[in-house]
């Protein structure tokens, strides 16, 4: 998959965020900024991307995922 493809899919769950997603073969660097990860830990918020990204995973399309999940605040912050 062509990082478009998996920007469109974090796109449809993480909506109003700002994604960037970066691909070394099937690993993903995925950066991702938006209100929607206010008050939720960690996981949780690695949780929403790994939902988003489901089939990939299972399929093998994607084999691993590096994240960066914030909220704008801590994105300024950083």
């Amino acid at each position: 998959m062509d990082t478009e493809e998996i920007k469109g899919l974090l796109q449809a769950v993480l909506v109003d965020c700002e994604i960037r997603v970066e691909s070394e073969g099937s690993h993903l660097n995925v950066t991702v900024v938006g209100e929607v990860f206010e008050g939720k830990r960690a996981v949780q918020r690695q949780q929403l991307v790994y939902g988003a990204l489901k089939e990939q995973i299972a399929s093998g399309a994607v084999h691993a995922v590096n994240m960066k999940l914030c909220t704008p605040a801590e994105w300024q912050a950083a």
